[in-house]
């Protein structure tokens, strides 16, 4: 799903998120991502697969234009 003034797709947009979650959380297999294109910037979240399973998981705003990561809040 992109816009007129989005060229960072949302493939790219979860590789980019991949990439800096890789590296505080190393293992991303028990993580359910979804990202979604809200106003010209993509929201990529983590959400621990199993209900049981305690804590949380990175999110990220990633811009739609250059791909810069605008913000990011880790949930441990």
């Amino acid at each position: 799903m992109t816009n007129p003034g989005t060229t960072i797709d949302e493939a790219a947009a979860r590789a980019i998120a991949n990439e800096d979650a890789r590296q505080v959380y190393r293992d991303l297999g028990i993580y359910r991502i979804k990202a979604e294109l809200k106003d010209g910037n993509w929201h990529v979240d983590y959400e621990l697969e199993g209900e049981a399973m305690a804590g949380g998981g990175p999110h990220y705003v990633i811009s739609g234009s250059t791909g810069a990561i605008l913000g990011r809040r880790y949930e441990q």
